[in-house]
């Protein structure tokens, strides 16, 4: 079977005007495809439970149900999609929660349109995003509050070893897929594996871990 050559999104933000101009800047991107919008965490995470998309855009500060319950409540219901956060909140707090619930990427809305984008498009193969300005923040929020299990690289297989590595080293799952010459829906399910048998809750956490071992 032939492996689709875009990658899904779903954007959950509370403000139709952010709404419509990411999925107008999406529109003209082949690479990406948009599946849906949500204006609501409770939206949002139903729309993600029925598209399973490979990347979703979540909005930190929504009234109701937040940014941070909203990526709680994916990761608690088994979605392993992606998740980007896309706020005006650059405060310690907010990316070490975010990070610490489980988001793979961390994006300021005040970015320039073309490089919002191609970020975006490295977050959706697969590759940890960062705004560039919050690089010293995230260092301390990665190392804040370590409480949960030790997790064991023994658990992992060989091959889940291979890609957990390839993680730590900044890989999306299309170079990870060319390196071990196999399927990129061969690492997502190896990625999906990785998490769960460390305990881990994103490729941030996965990446973190393996390079303390070190």
């Amino acid at each position: 079977m032939t492996e689709k050559s875009y990658a899904t999104v779903i954007i959950i933000d509370d403000h139709p005007l952010l709404r419509k101009g990411l999925g107008q800047l999406l529109e003209f991107e082949p690479e990406l495809k948009l599946l849906a919008e949500a204006s609501n965490g409770e939206q949002g995470l139903a729309l993600a439970i029925q598209n399973e998309p490979d990347l979703i855009i979540l909005d930190l500060n929504m009234p109701g149900m937040g940014g941070i319950d909203t990526l709680i409540a994916l990761r608690d219901a088994g979605i392993t999609s992606r998740i980007l956060m896309l706020t005006v909140s650059d405060t310690v707090n907010d990316i070490s929660q975010a990070i610490q619930a489980g988001a793979d990427g961390y994006l300021l809305k005040d970015m320039e349109p073309e490089l919002l984008l191609e970020e975006i498009k490295k977050a959706a193969i697969g590759q940890v995003v960062i705004d560039a300005r919050l690089t010293e923040l995230l260092v301390g929020a990665l190392h804040a509050r370590q409480t949960e299990p030790e997790p064991k690289l023994t658990e992992l297989t060989s091959r889940e070893l291979e890609v957990a590595t390839l993680l730590a080293k900044g890989q999306s799952n299309k170079q990870i897929a060319l390196e071990l010459d196999i399927s990129q829906e061969t690492v997502k399910v190896h990625v999906k594996h990785v998490l769960n048998k460390l305990k881990l809750c994103s490729r941030v956490k996965v990446a973190l871990y393996i390079t303390q071992q070190k």
